[in-house]
């Protein structure tokens, strides 16, 4: 497999190169020049798999020949050792082979990875697929990654003690939750490979920096900079995987019932990832979007006009992001033809009293608790859904354990939560983090002290 910048399709790189490099010499994006697709018959052999091992035939076309398919498999069965559940909201997962149980409202639960957060299915990969090249190599990285809550945990999970990196999270100060905070600046206790730098600014600007710091050739070369955000393509191919897997499981046990998947999406490489994986052959019909103040997607959807804009802070923080990085890839996936995205895409978006009243109602009703993420995509199903035929399987993509988001969630629903294992540890080690201004030069100074 070649990829190919969507700034200029002439540069071109195999995996490898792309994984590493991030971003292609001219700034653009890599994307895979040609996206597999599967017929019914091999779908179905995917899906008689255990998803470790599916994503590992799934990655298959998508990497290069430095990597053997005894190599995907070891990567996969070691990343994704936690389950993927589907579940209702009275709690049960589900069963076929229990009619009475199966109804046709699914949350997909992705946070039962070691930070109880989506992004570790993306993380968990891309770090040992990046490490399994490296040990070829020989050669050292430095990863700058801006994070808006999840992405800094897990990347920081994900690389921890792994040699030859340093890996630097950017995090707009006092923009993400205090569990995220806390569970980002303690990783590996200071005296390890990954480095946790508070910037006075949004995520936006964490954003910025990290584009401008491979932008400068100087920078970029003196530390061999990679990054591990969502423009590296390392970290959108996998998050095709549990797509691709779940909905077979789904059309399995629903036959030839419409299947719609909802996202509350920020920087859209979730949704990207949805998109290749039906464009693969995922029986996936449409793919919901909510949003919520931070909406340029949506309105995009509505008018046809991409206008990207400085993000405002909301409740439901990790998708408080006004320039989605992925949304070139998205337009690349449908050759630019609006109304073709149209036709697979809807969306909504919702404000944060609105998403209080939703959290408090599923709990009331169900006693099943979600994060504000999750109920913005619950939501804007719901709002898909008003006034369709009802006869279609709607799942709405949980991205984050509420115990991420303690504060909000207990201030909401007026009730202390459990922390999870991992979280209730993280709460009490001690903060290790640097202070910065939004500048490049700020974020060169530490780079240059942490490496000297």
């Amino acid at each position: 497999m070649f990829y190919h910048s969507l700034e200029n399709p002439k540069n071109t790189a195999g995996f490898s190169e792309a994984l590493l490099a991030s971003l292609a010499p001219d700034g653009g994006l890599w994307m895979p020049d040609k996206i597999p697709t599967y017929s019914l018959q091999q779908a179905a052999k995917l899906a008689a798999l255990s998803f470790a091992d599916c994503a590992a035939a799934l990655a298959r076309p998508f990497v290069d020949k430095k990597f053997s398919d005894d190599d995907l498999q070891e990567i996969c069965r070691d990343a994704y050792d936690y389950p993927l559940p589907l579940k209702t909201l009275a709690g049960y997962e589900l069963d076929p082979s229990i009619p009475e149980l199966r109804g046709d409202e699914f949350i997909l639960e992705l946070f039962h990875g070691p930070t109880l957060a989506f992004k570790d299915f993306a993380a968990r990969f891309m770090g040992r697929a990046a490490s399994h090249i490296m040990q070829m190599s020989g050669e050292k990285r430095t990863i700058l990654v801006a994070t808006s809550g999840d992405t800094g945990g897990a990347i920081g999970d994900a690389f921890l003690h792994q040699d030859g990196i340093q890996v630097f999270i950017l995090f707009p100060n006092s923009g993400v939750s205090k569990v995220q905070e806390q569970q980002l600046t303690t990783i590996g206790g200071g005296n390890a490979n990954i480095h946790a730098i508070a910037v006075d600014g949004t995520f936006d600007d964490c954003q910025q920096i990290v584009k401008d710091a491979f932008a400068d050739e100087e920078l970029s070369e003196t530390f061999n900079l990679m990054s591990a955000n969502s423009i590296n393509v390392g970290r959108v191919i996998p998050q095709s995987f549990y797509y691709f897997w779940t909905s077979l499981q789904l059309k399995a046990a629903y036959g030839d019932k419409p299947i719609v998947y909802s996202i509350p999406s920020g920087n859209l490489g979730n949704l990207t990832g949805g998109l290749i994986a039906r464009k693969m052959g995922a029986p996936i019909d449409r793919f919901v979007i909510g949003n919520n103040m931070n909406d340029p997607f949506v309105e995009y959807l509505a008018s046809g006009k991409y206008s990207p804009r400085p993000s405002v802070p909301t409740l439901s923080n990790a998708m408080d992001i006004g320039r989605p990085n992925n949304f070139p890839r998205i337009l690349d996936l449908f050759d630019g033809d609006y109304e073709a995205i149209r036709n697979v895409c809807w969306g909504a978006s919702f404000t944060d009293e609105q998403t209080e009243r939703h959290m408090r109602r599923i709990h009331a009703e169900t006693g099943y608790i979600v994060c504000p993420h999750t109920s913005v995509g619950h939501m804007a199903m719901q709002a898909f859904s008003d006034g369709l035929d009802p006869d279609f399987i709607k799942v709405t993509v949980s991205t984050a354990h509420p115990g991420k988001f303690a504060d909000s969630v207990e201030r909401i629903l007026r009730m202390d939560l459990d922390l999870p294992k991992p979280l209730s540890k993280a709460m009490k080690r001690k903060k290790i983090y640097n202070l910065a201004s939004p500048t490049l030069d700020a974020i060169r100074n530490i780079v240059e002290l942490k490496q000297s």
